[in-house]
């Protein structure tokens, strides 16, 4: 099948294309990169943003399937400038419906169920509370509700891990940035500490989008490994840390999610099994920092609002 893999230079598309590399698949990677300097796989690669519709629509128009990663992704980098937020996650989604007809993979966010006291699943009630999570939840409907979709969205936990070799580490997610405090300061804290939180590693997110490009399966999924609260991921990291502080405070970070979610129709359906622990990816953090591979770990690329906020969303 030939496969267009919009976004593949990033986080999740470093993982993604990996895999793809050893399928029988033709693909090639559309991505503008916005968080890299260079795109230095052997595959076929074009520089583009997705808005720019006269350069993506022929590669449309070559592909079987699209695995459409390309967002600006998480509350705080959506924050900077909701309006291209909203051109970007929502309104490129809503011209890639009406421009291609084959199959779509689409990442979503399990952020688009807010706050709840009960585990979720896909037919709980919505509730996203950011920008991020709205123009998601709006994207989904532009790919699933139309005529004969053969569309399937990844409503994912929040990721962990390393992607691949080339792609950016972000640790602007909770357990990435866990570990690079308990490694750089000996401390960490937790601020409410009980709210929960679905967690993912990159990789395994990566393995059910490729697992999934030839299959039948249609409509939205979650996905995730672990629903666990933020005081318990603190204890995980400690694990590995065995002078780390870990203070503890009761009053609220801004991040007022809270939510557990079901990946049991993934797994009945898609027979998604996630392989990758959360010590397997507080490891793989603690030994990047530990060897000295990254030069400068508090640097801003490596998150996404202050990568884009020093030079401007766009």
């Amino acid at each position: 099948m030939r496969v267009l893999v919009v976004g593949g230079a990033g986080y999740v598309g470093g993982a993604v294309t990996d895999l793809l590399a050893k399928t029988e698949h033709d693909f090639i990677v559309y991505d503008s990169l916005v968080y890299e300097e260079a795109f230095r796989k052997p595959v076929p690669f074009f520089r583009g943003d997705i808005r720019d519709h006269d350069k993506l629509l022929p590669h449309l128009h070559w592909a079987d399937c699209v695995i459409w990663l390309a967002a600006l992704v998480g509350d705080a980098v959506c924050a900077l400038d909701p309006a291209a937020t909203t051109e970007i996650n929502q309104e490129s989604v809503q011209w890639l419906s009406e421009n291609f007809h084959g199959r779509i993979i689409f990442m979503s966010t399990c952020s688009v169920y807010g706050a709840a006291d009960t585990e979720l699943d896909e037919d709980s009630p919505t509730n996203p509370l950011s920008v991020y999570a709205t123009t998601k939840l709006a994207a989904e409907s532009y790919i699933v509700d139309w005529p004969d979709s053969n569309a399937i969205v990844f409503r994912l936990g929040t990721l962990f891990g390393l992607s691949d070799e080339f792609s950016r580490v972000r640790f602007d997610l909770v357990l990435n940035t866990l570990t690079l405090r308990a490694h750089q300061q000996g401390k960490i804290t937790v601020f409410g500490g009980q709210q929960y939180r679905p967690l993912l590693h990159v990789r395994d997110a990566a393995r059910a989008v490729v697992d999934n490009i030839g299959t039948e399966a249609r409509g939205v999924f979650n996905l995730s490994y672990v629903n666990i609260t933020i005081a318990d991921l603190a204890e995980r990291v400690a694990d590995f840390f065995p002078k780390l502080e870990v203070e503890r405070t009761p009053q609220y970070f801004e991040d007022h999610r809270n939510y557990r979610v079901s990946s049991d129709l993934a797994r009945l359906k898609l027979h998604f099994q996630p392989q990758y622990t959360l010590g397997q990816g507080v490891q793989e953090i603690k030994s990047l920092l530990d060897e000295q591979r990254l030069v400068l770990p508090d640097h801003p690329r490596y998150c996404n609002d202050r990568h884009l906020a020093a030079q401007g969303v766009r």
